[in-house]
């Protein structure tokens, strides 16, 4: 996965095409870094994705094929990025992907156990010359590759944000394809011997991914698409941003109905396949219409709107004071006590049952 300073060897067209074409992908990729950053307005998923796109840049160089020598001290910055990509990768989705994720200060130790261990390399620490320590990374790469891959995959089908599911799309198919590639190639002819022409077909393959990465970067609404900052200027659920085109009222004004009235949101197993079946819609026109109709970026987040709503209703009902919590987030929707506890506790800042205490004046449960 990591090679130190490669000294470009050899002459001939494939040569030069692999410098060019590295190159390319060298400047798109920075161009990338730069435009996330400048519109992504400081969210978490913006300079993650800026440093990713930095880190590839980073790759590009490392993995130039060509006689390995060591590296001269200067070169520390440019490993550090290469090898702690996986890790911001990883991050990334997490941001990208999941609506509720908040970066966290044992996040960065997991970046520095991989960034640190090619510049203890290059001072010549001991330990970083076994065999055991470069296995354990070669592992952790591949293990936050796949990770990333699981968090792009995990929640498709309740996402919203119509940008963001082709993104999900392109990550899984590129990085999924390269990664096989790369591991197959190297595993075939070992990495010191690769020949010059499948170096060659990895640049290209690169170079096209920055192109299309920058390409979908220039035409992508980044509001949309990127999580919104936890401020003020965050649209909240059930609000529709003021810029989306308009939807449908008869279609909204139907999806109410079901909800606030016939309660579908209790029905079990319910997904926005099954609901878009009985309104005799496509998928994406109901995707559409709860995301730019009614603010929401997830599927799942629209129908815990509706159970959680029914959950604080029951439980601030003294006469149900006597059920069970877990009886009343079961006829709410939730399918077990865990996911309803937590998203409670998110959306009111209490559990169920302080909420119920306070709500009916009790001194218990």
């Amino acid at each position: 996965m990591l090679s130190t300073l490669p000294i470009m060897g050899g002459t001939g067209f494939l040569v030069t095409l692999d410098i060019a074409l590295r190159g390319g992908a060298i400047a798109l990729l920075l161009i990338v870094a730069i435009a996330t950053l400048r519109r992504g307005r400081g969210r978490p998923a913006a300079w993650l994705g800026a440093l990713l796109a930095v880190g590839a840049a980073a790759y590009m160089i490392c993995s130039s094929p060509g006689p390995h020598g060591d590296p001269p001290l200067w070169f520390a910055p440019v490993l550090v990025l290469c090898t702690g990509n996986a890790a911001v990768f990883w991050l990334f989705a997490r941001a990208l992907f999941d609506d509720s994720f908040q970066l966290k200060p044992w996040h960065a130790l997991v970046w520095l156990g991989l960034a640190v261990w090619p510049v203890a390399h290059l001072f010549g620490a001991g330990i970083t010359t076994h065999w055991l320590v470069g296995v354990a990374v070669r592992v952790a790469v591949i293990v936050l590759a796949v990770l990333a891959l699981v968090q792009t995959v995990r929640g498709w089908g309740s996402d919203l944000v119509e940008g963001r599911r082709r993104l999900r799309l392109f990550i899984l198919i590129a990085v999924a394809l390269h990664i096989a590639v790369t591991v197959t190639v190297e595993l075939a002819f070992g990495h010191d011997h690769v020949p010059m022409g499948l170096h060659v077909l990895n640049s290209a393959a690169l170079a096209a991914i920055a192109a299309i990465i920058a390409v979908l970067l220039l035409q992508a609404d980044l509001d949309s698409v990127l999580p919104a900052p936890a401020v003020a200027e965050a649209v909240a659920p059930g609000a529709a941003p003021a810029e989306d085109e308009p939807v449908d009222p008869g279609l909204l004004a139907t999806l109410e109905r079901l909800m606030a009235v016939d309660r579908l949101y209790r029905q079990e197993g319910l997904t926005i396949g099954v609901l878009a079946g009985k309104l005799g819609l496509p998928e994406y026109r109901l995707r559409r219409a709860i995301n730019r109709g009614l603010g929401y970026r997830n599927f799942n987040e629209y129908l815990n709107r509706h159970r959680l709503a029914d959950a604080k209703q029951a439980l601030a009902d003294p006469s149900q004071a006597e059920v069970p919590i877990l009886t009343i987030a079961l006829d709410s929707g939730f399918q077990s006590l865990g996911p309803f506890n937590r998203a409670f506790k998110t959306d009111t800042g209490v559990t169920p049952t302080e909420y119920r205490r306070t709500a009916t004046g009790r001194n218990g449960a």
